[in-house]
């Protein structure tokens, strides 16, 4: 059967990922698998109160309970004035679009933005599911390298990617996969630099910043949204993360209030349409109801931080060279002997998996998920020992 070009350009854009996703664990035995700690999924049963608040939230008060729903007053209230708070910026309840999670949102800039054919600059390494989801609004990813060893932007180097096409710089702060945190200094540079080249081909470039991470930071680090620095930036966030829940699919997109106002009304009055075009990218009405809640919760980030320096500091007095992340779920390092294909085979051999950097297109390196348990952790050193030697 003949597909449609998009179609097929969004499959060999995540290819190696569904590779990996579908095999990784294939020919293993439950019991014989130590530790995974490939994907930030959680390895221990959710927070009481998230369950709570979710049962309480599916018993029906009303006859439209379950009808269908938007971006509902109450939840956009509740986010616009919780943003204001954290960022302090004055969001109103018009500047949220609730969808299904933190892919939902970048969806929805990516839909409200790109036309075919225009680019969009994503970080390298970077979240394996930009590209895609470019590919499939027929838009082109463009790969700019983080800075190399800090991880930091590189201003510099996105600035040389700029084309007249370029409409969109996706900014993932705190990052996945390496957990750096840009400082305000650096994206100051940064809006500065976009603002000029927007001059020079007459239209803004904006920059997505995607934030579910935002929440989860260690050593008390101060956070900077691009948003408080450049007008032309959308926000994306997802619940998933803060709650370690991915599979409760309910996030935002967040226009900053600093742009005109007529840019605020094109963008939120097409936002609503574009998300019944997509698919009725809404989250489900119990998710919205329990916003409210859901904005008082947390996994423990204290143990999440111990658990960063048990492996940080495990590994690094074995001779591996690791980013220590400032935040996220992930720690980020080199394979020994800068074959992360290799050295993922042999931790697998013994009962270890963590993800290869090719899925990043970074094949010297490696990625380790924080969110399996520290049982799991503690039985995964001897492994990582092992390997140290490359």
């Amino acid at each position: 059967m003949e597909l449609s070009e998009r179609a097929t350009a969004t499959s060999n854009a995540i290819a190696t990922v569904f590779e990996f996703f579908s095999g990784y664990r294939t020919g293993v035995e439950d019991r014989d698998v130590r530790a995974d700690l490939t994907f930030g999924n959680p390895h221990e049963m959710p927070l009481p109160s998230l369950v709570s608040t979710i049962k309480a939230r599916m018993e029906p008060r009303a006859t439209n309970w379950f009808a269908y729903k938007t971006s509902e007053e109450e939840p956009c209230t509740v986010i616009a004035d919780a943003l204001t708070a954290e960022l302090g910026l004055p969001f109103t309840p018009a500047d949220i679009a609730m969808t299904q999670g933190a892919f939902g949102a970048i969806g929805l800039a990516f839909s409200l933005l790109l036309d075919p054919g225009e680019e969009c600059i994503i970080p390298l390494p970077g979240w394996f599911c930009y590209g895609a989801m470019l590919r499939t609004r027929n838009a082109v990813p463009v790969q700019v390298p983080l800075a190399e060893g800090t991880f930091d932007l590189d201003v510099a180097a996105i600035e040389a990617a700029i084309t007249p096409r370029t409409r969109i710089v996706v900014i993932n702060t705190p990052h996945n996969p390496t957990g750096v945190i840009y400082g305000r200094a650096r994206l100051e540079e940064l809006a500065a630099m976009l603002t000029r080249k927007s001059a020079e081909i007459g239209r803004p470039i904006f920059i997505l910043s995607d934030e579910p991470y935002r929440r989860i930071r260690f050593d008390g680090i101060a956070f900077t949204s691009p948003a408080a620095v450049y007008p032309h930036t959308l926000i994306d966030y997802s619940y998933g993360k803060i709650l370690l829940a991915p599979g409760l699919r309910i996030g935002y997109l967040a226009i900053n209030p600093l742009l005109s106002e007529a840019e605020k009304v094109a963008l939120r009055s097409a936002a609503q349409p574009s998300q019944i075009g997509g698919g009725w990218n809404f989250p489900d009405a119990p998710l919205q109801y329990a916003v409210r809640d859901l904005e008082t919760l947390s996994i423990d980030i204290a143990e999440l931080q111990s658990k960063r320096d048990r492996l940080h500091g495990a590994l690094t007095q074995w001779g591996y060279d690791m980013t220590r992340p400032d935040g996220t779920f992930y720690l980020w390092g080199r394979a020994p002997g800068g074959d992360s294909v290799n050295f993922t085979r042999r931790l697998r051999e013994q009962g270890v998996f963590v993800m290869p950097g090719t899925l990043f297109d970074r094949p010297t390196d490696f990625r380790i998920s924080l969110t399996g348990t520290a049982e799991m952790i503690e039985a995964s050193l001897s492994a990582f020992h092992a390997a140290a030697d490359g």
